[in-house]
């Protein structure tokens, strides 16, 4: 048997010892994003990526006219709008079976949406946004904390919302609750029209230049044709908030040219829609490519 097939055997007799928690789903993993946004974990900044998977702790922050859809792994959807800043708890060992944790909306705009197949899953989930806490039930609710105060919209559901030691519950649909800094909370009707105002915040939107997987028009960034200089440039662009890789390419004098590449976007439109975002913020000259 040759040595990388003894490996594998090695490696496939002590899966079959390992418990199954080993293997359990990740807590969340990242769906869509329209950047720039990042992960910070454990005093590393990384731009977040389609299928990046997320872990308890992680804190994900989303620039100026960004959005990002989480997908939790029992099923709930958690939109980001721009300008937020979000920490994932969980203490579940088996998130996709049943999941406990937190869900922490220090700053911007969140959509949760229980998903419809897996509303019987036993869950227990807590949403602070600012200084108040959400109790959910199954639910569609959205959410944001600014200067100003709190804001928690019941679209479809049941909450429980907890402030300054005052518990509310909300059990009518299109119904939200107004805690303007400073004063007591207040409970009104959610109008179509300002709930469409509301939603936009947090929805990625056919055009916006959102990357999700699967998708097949790519961004060639920058080139470079020395290890520094890509590297340089991959750092650069990261910081920026956008998941760039390098592809060596070789060249027909023997040497290498190092292409910066973004991918992910459904079509050509989309494609243009985050090149001209990263040029802006970069001054980088962005081509999209097939």
């Amino acid at each position: 048997m040759r040595s990388m097939d003894r490996l594998l055997a090695v490696f496939a007799a002590i899966a079959l010892l390992l418990p199954a928690a080993v293997f359990a789903a990740a807590p969340a993993t990242v769906e869509a994003v329209q950047a720039p946004a990042w992960r910070d974990r454990g005093g590393i900044t990384a731009p977040l990526a389609p299928g990046m998977e997320l872990e308890s702790g992680d804190v994900l922050r989303t620039g100026p006219g960004a959005r990002a859809y989480l997908m939790l792994a029992e099923g709930s959807r958690v939109k980001l709008g721009e300008a937020a800043q979000f920490t994932l708890h969980s203490q579940s060992i088996r998130p996709e079976k049943s999941f406990r944790g937190a869900l922490d909306i220090v700053a911007g705009a969140f959509r949760f949406t229980t998903g419809k197949l897996k509303k019987t899953l036993p869950r227990e989930v807590a949403i602070r946004v600012g200084t108040a806490t959400i109790g959910i039930r199954g639910t569609d609710i959205w959410g944001k904390t600014d200067k100003d105060g709190d804001l928690v919209a019941l679209i479809q559901g049941r909450i429980e919302i907890t402030r300054a030691g005052q518990t509310s519950e909300l059990a009518q649909a299109m119904t939200y609750y107004d805690a303007p800094v400073g004063k007591a909370a207040v409970v009104k009707p959610l109008d179509m029209e300002t709930f469409v105002k509301l939603a936009r915040q947090t929805e990625i939107m056919a055009g916006d230049g959102a990357a999700r997987a699967g998708g097949k028009a790519h961004i060639l960034v920058a080139a470079a044709t020395s290890e520094e200089a890509a590297l340089e440039l991959y750092e650069r662009i990261r910081a920026a908030g956008f998941a760039v890789r390098i592809l060596p390419r070789a060249t027909e004098g023997g040497g290498w040219r190092y292409e910066l590449r973004l991918g992910g976007y459904a079509d050509a439109a989309e494609a243009d829609a985050a090149a001209a975002v990263l040029h802006a913020m970069t001054g980088l000259k962005p081509v999209v490519t097939p």
